[in-house]
């Protein structure tokens, strides 16, 4: 009796050990580790805005090859990105430059706007001088020279005295890089067709000599120098708007009192040898450079 007692005590004891006891923990779930898609990258790297592409193309334009290092050299006077920025040139507008001379400015403006909008290079007709003639020659030759950046430059010839550049209202922009000195009592003439072939809103840019303040432009017709209140004045009476000036070509070694007037300093150095160092010392000619508006219609 004593024994059957003892036995069910134990195995009561054993089942309650077993009601206390937790049970054991289920294996934990294992959550693989994220797995990049193969053809993802770890970055995504935006696409280049139109504005960025196109002042990386202004960039290779200015390092050209086609641009020869006496042309390039200049460009530490004529601060040529500074400039065209300063102007707001954008991608898809119609730029007119009147009277590119030599082609200084086309061989940036051509390929930087080849494919990005459209350069019209505005001559005077070989029929209006023998000079207008051998220009348009020379021109119309480096054009030609060169299809990969000129091919797409279209030419307007323009007659002098009765100036026009295009059908009224299709250019956006209309540049001018030290002309104005050049066109004497046509000179209003000349501002009058700028205004009319530019788009409402569409922009004037203009780079010239700069005479000393005070200069009588009458007296001074000779030295290649322009008052800059003169031009201003040429720009708003033919219906401008002053939007910006800056000092990016401005020059303040250029003392404007020289024997053979603007012509002595480079590139020109009308005086050959004598005192060319001085001259090149000092540099191109100080300039305006001024931004007007069209204003909007």
């Amino acid at each position: 009796m004593t024994r059957l007692l003892l036995a069910s005590l134990t195995l009561l004891a054993l089942g309650a050990c077993s009601q206390d006891a937790a049970p054991p923990a289920a294996p934990a779930a294992s959550t693989p580790a994220p797995v990049a898609a193969a053809d993802q990258p770890a970055q995504v790297t935006p696409p280049a805005s139109a504005n960025d592409l196109f002042a990386t193309k202004l960039d290779e334009a200015l390092g050209g090859a086609w641009r020869s290092d006496a042309n390039k050299m200049r460009d530490t006077w004529r601060h040529p990105k500074e400039t065209l920025t300063f102007f707001g040139i954008a991608p898809g507008q119609t730029v007119v430059e009147i009277t590119p001379g030599g082609g200084w400015y086309t061989e940036i403006l051509a390929p930087w706007l080849k494919d990005s909008g459209t350069y019209v290079a505005a001559i005077a007709a070989p029929t209006s001088s023998d000079y207008a003639k051998r220009g348009a020659e020379a021109y119309r030759a480096k054009l030609a020279g060169d299809a990969e950046r000129y091919g797409q430059v279209q030419v307007v010839e323009f007659d002098p005295a009765a100036p026009a550049f295009g059908p009224a209202g299709s250019a956006d922009v209309v540049l001018t890089f030290r002309n104005v000195h050049n066109w004497r009592d046509n000179a209003p003439a000349m501002f009058k067709a700028f205004f009319d072939v530019l788009k409402a809103g569409g922009t004037l840019g203009v780079v010239d000599h700069r005479a000393a303040v005070g200069t009588d432009l009458d007296a001074d017709r000779q030295s290649g120098y322009l008052p800059q209140d003169y031009v201003i004045r040429l720009a708003t009476e033919a219906g401008f708007q002053l939007a910006a000036q800056s000092e990016i070509n401005a020059n303040p070694k250029d003392t404007k009192d020289y024997e053979k007037g603007v012509w002595t300093l480079p590139p020109t150095l009308a005086l050959g040898d004598t005192d060319r160092e001085k001259y090149q010392a000092i540099g191109e000619s100080d300039r305006m450079t001024l931004k007007f508006v069209k204003p909007a219609q």
